[in-house]
C-alpha cells in the first residue's frame, strides 16, 4: 500500500526542490526478526523516488555489523541520514517516521542536505560549548502531534555539535526500551539515559538539561 497519494507526492516533490545537496537514507533492518522493517523499506523507497537528490542504501544490522557499530545502530528498523559526503551527523530515526513524524523526517532531510535554519546567536554559542558526549532519545508515537517538534530540536542540536547524537524512538515498536525509561507520555526526551524532559520543550530546556550532565 502506498503511503503517499498523488497530491502529497506533488507537495513533497516541491518541498524536495529545496534540498541543497544529496542525502542518503541509510536503512538498517534485520532478516526475519523485524515486523515493521518491510513497511519502513517500502516507505523509504517512496521517499527516494520523489527526488534525484535522495538516495536509499539498505543494510542488515548483523551482516553489516561494522557499519552498524559506526553509526551506533542498536535496534531495527533504524535510519541514519548522511550528507553528500556520506558523513553521519547524529540524525537518527528508530522505527518508521510515518504519521505525524513525517513532519520531523522532511526537515531532517532538508537540514542534512545543507539547508540550515537559524538559531539565535546566544543559543548557538551554548550549543557549541557542549563538550561531553550527549545522546538524546526522543520517544514518540505516530499519532502524537507535538512529538515532531521535539524530534526536530534534538536533531538540530546534533547537526550543530558533533558531540551530540539525537534519535527518534517509536515507543510502541520498542516497547521494552520505553518501559525501561518509564515512558507514560510523549514526547519523552531522555539525555544520556539519566535525565529527562516531558513534552515539546523549548530548545533552551534541552540546553539547560544537557548542561547539567556530569
Amino acid at each position: 500500500m502506498q503511503m503517499f497519494n498523488e497530491e502529497i507526492q506533488g507537495q513533497l516533490k516541491e518541498i524536495f526542490q529545496e534540498l541543497k545537496g544529496d542525502v542518503t537514507i541509510a536503512l538498517f533492518t534485520k532478516e526475519g526478526e523485524c515486523p515493521t522493517c518491510e513497511e519502513t523499506l517500502a516507505y523509504m523507497q517512496e521517499v527516494e523516488a520523489l527526488s534525484d537528490k535522495i538516495h536509499l542504501a539498505t543494510y542488515d544490522i548483523q551482516k553489516d555489523d561494522a557499519l552498524a557499530k559506526e553509526y551506533n545502530i542498536q535496534m531495527v528498523p533504524s535510519i541514519v541520514l548522511l550528507n553528500e559526503k556520506n558523513e553521519y551527523h547524529g540524525v537518527k530515526f528508530n522505527g518508521i517516521p510515518a504519521g505525524h513524524e513525517i513532519n520531523s523526517f522532511i526537515p531532517a532531510l532538508l537540514e542534512v542536505s545543507g539547508q540550515e535554519s537559524e538559531v539565535p546567536a546566544e543559543l548557538a554559542e551554548r550549543i557549541k560549548k557542549i563538550n561531553k558526549p550527549v545522546n538524546i532519545k526522543v520517544f514518540i508515537t505516530l499519532s502524537c502531534p507535538h512529538c515532531p517538534g521535539a524530534v526536530q530540536k534534538a536533531h538540530k542540536l546534533a547537526l550543530m555539535n558533533p558531540m551530540i547524537e539525537a534519535e527518534m524512538i517509536e515507543a510502541e515498536t520498542f516497547g521494552e526500551l520505553s518501559m525501561k525509561h518509564n515512558v507514560s507520555g510523549v514526547p519523552k526526551i531522555v539525555f544520556n539515559d539519566e535525565l529527562d524532559l516531558l513534552g515539546n520543550q523549548p530548545i533552551q530546556e534541552f540546553l539547560n538539561t544537557m548542561e547539567k550532565i556530569s
